[in-house]
C-alpha cells in the first residue's frame, strides 16, 4: 500500500507534526505500508521519521508580518518557487503512484501547486483515493466560507475528493454547519476525534532528575510552537517571574522558543533568561511530549497540536492564543476554556503579572482535568477510514477518464491563507 502525504507548512510546525504522527501509526499499525511526506516544512529534517516513511523537502515559503507569502531561503520571486514546488509533487506523485493521498488543509494546495497533480492523478490513476485532511478550526466562520467562495474550494472538494477527514469533534467545533458545507460535501465528511500523543522513553522522574527538578519542586513547561510568533508570551513570562516571591517554594522553568523564532528575540529572550538562576531555555526539542508529561504546568498557545499534547497528558495549562491573522487559535481556545479543559488569556490582556499571577494560581489549585474527558481517538478511526476506502482501492472510478487535465478543475483564485 503506497501513502503519499501533501503539508505544505508554510508557518509553523503543526501541520507537519500532526501528519507524521499520523504517519507513525499507519507504518505500525499497517503491514507493508509505504508513505512519502511532501512538504516544505523547515523543520522537517529535524523530526524523527519513522521506518517506512520518506520525504521530499519542498522549498520553503513563509509569511511576513503581515501574512504575505514570501520565499525562505531561496532568491527567488514567490510564483517562481510555487512553480517549482508545483513540479516537484507532480514529479513524486508520477513516479510513486500512490494508492491513497492526504492532502493537508489546502483542495488545492499552497497557491494552487497541487491542480496539475490533482489532474495528473485523476486522468492517469483513476483508483487513487483523494481524502482532504482538516484541523477542526481553520479560521471564523465568515472568513473561510468567503475563501471557499472566492477559492472554488467548495466545487473542488466535491468534484475530486472522496473523503474529508477533520481532526476534532462536531461537539466543539462542526465545521459541515460552521463553514456551510452543502450536503454533498458534508456527507464526505469523518469526525475522527484529536489525536492522542503520548510521551515515550523517559520517564518523568529520570527527567525531572536530569533537568535538576527535585520531587517538592514545581515545574512549568513553556511553549510557543513554531515560535515565528512567540516572543510577546515567552518575554512576558520571565518578566512575570521577577515578580514571583509568593510560591512556597522552587518554581522552575523550561523555555522552548521554537525553531522558527527569530533571532534577535531569541537572543532577547536568553539575556532576559540569564537573570533566572531557575530557568533553561532551548530553541528546539523533538521530545516535547515528554517535557510535558514532566511538568506540573504548561503555558502556551494554542496551536492544534500542542493543544492534542495537553489533553492527552490532561495537564493543567495556561493557553495564549494567536488571534491574527487567523482566529483559529482564539476560537479554540475560548471554547476549550469554557469545558473547563485550561485556562486562556487573551492575547490584548496578556501581561507579566497577570500570567505569572494565573500560573502560581494554578500551581495551587485543585487539579481537576483528569475528571474531564475528550475524545481522542482520531488515529485508530483514521486507520478504519482509510482500511475502508482501500478495501477496493483497484476499481477504477469511471467518472474521470485519460482526457481529464487541470485546466477542467474548477478555477482557482489565489488563496491568502
Amino acid at each position: 500500500m503506497r501513502l503519499m502525504v501533501y503539508s505544505h507548512d508554510a508557518f509553523g510546525l503543526g501541520n507537519i507534526r500532526r501528519m507524521l504522527a499520523i504517519c507513525q501509526y499507519l507504518v505500525q499499525t499497517v503491514p507493508d505500508i509505504t508513505i512519502l511526506v511532501v512538504s516544505g516544512s523547515p523543520a522537517l529534517h529535524s523530526l524523527r521519521l519513522p521506518s517506512g516513511v520518506d520525504y521530499i523537502k519542498l522549498p520553503c515559503v513563509g509569511r511576513d508580518q503581515a501574512g504575505e507569502l514570501t520565499v525562505k531561503f531561496l532568491e527567488t520571486e514567490v510564483q517562481e518557487t510555487i512553480k517549482l514546488r508545483s513540479e516537484i509533487i507532480l514529479a513524486a506523485a508520477t513516479n510513486f503512484k500512490p494508492d491513497l493521498f492526504l492532502v493537508d488543509k489546502k483542495p488545492d494546495g499552497l497557491q494552487g501547486e497541487l491542480k496539475d497533480t490533482l489532474a495528473y492523478v485523476k486522468a492517469n490513476h483513476p483508483a487513487t483515493k483523494l481524502v482532504l485532511l482538516l484541523r477542526d478550526i481553520l479560521d471564523c466562520s465568515d472568513v473561510t466560507i468567503q475563501q471557499w467562495q472566492r477559492c472554488n474550494y467548495y466545487q473542488l472538494v466535491e468534484w475530486l475528493y472522496d473523503q474529508v477527514w477533520v481532526i476534532g469533534t462536531r461537539q466543539i467545533f462542526d465545521v459541515c454547519q460552521e463553514y456551510a458545507f452543502p450536503k454533498v460535501i458534508a456527507d464526505k465528511v469523518r469526525f475522527c476525534g484529536y489525536i492522542r500523543r503520548s510521551s515515550s522513553g523517559i520517564s518523568r522522574s529520570t527527567l525531572r532528575s536530569q533537568l535538576g527538578i527535585q520531587p517538592q519542586d514545581a515545574f512549568v513547561l513553556v511553549t510557543a510552537g513554531g515560535g515565528g510568533d512567540g516572543f510577546e508570551l515567552i518575554e512576558a513570562y520571565l518578566m512575570g517571574l521577577a515578580e514571583e516571591k509568593n510560591y512556597p517554594g522552587q518554581l522552575k522553568s523550561l523555555i522552548v522558543s521554537g525553531p522558527e523564532m527569530p533571532l534577535n528575540q531569541r537572543q532577547a529572550l536568553l539575556r532576559l533568561s540569564t537573570k533566572h538562576t531557575n530557568v533553561q531555555i532551548r530553541e528546539f526539542t523533538d521530545d516535547l511530549i515528554n517535557y510535558m508529561s514532566a511538568a506540573d504546568l504548561v503555558v502556551s498557545m494554542a496551536g492544534h497540536n500542542t493543544i492534542s499534547e495537553i489533553l492527552s497528558l490532561r495537564k493543567r495549562a495556561i493557553v495564549v492564543p494567536r488571534v491574527a491573522p487567523v482566529a483559529e487559535q482564539w476560537i479554540r481556545a475560548e471554547r476549550m476554556a469554557k469545558l473547563g479543559l485550561f485556562k486562556v488569556i487573551h492575547p490584548q490582556h496578556l501581561t507579566a503579572h497577570r500570567l505569572i499571577q494565573t500560573v502560581l494560581d494554578e500551581l495551587v489549585a485543585p487539579d481537576l482535568t483528569q475528571s474531564l474527558q475528550v475524545d481522542m481517538q482520531a488515529l485508530p478511526r483514521i486507520l478504519n477510514y482509510l482500511s475502508w476506502l482501500l478495501s477496493d482501492h483497484q476499481t477504477v472510478a469511471c467518472s474521470f477518464r485519460s482526457s481529464f487535465h487541470s485546466d477542467q478543475i474548477p478555477h482557482l483564485a489565489t488563496a491568502d491563507r
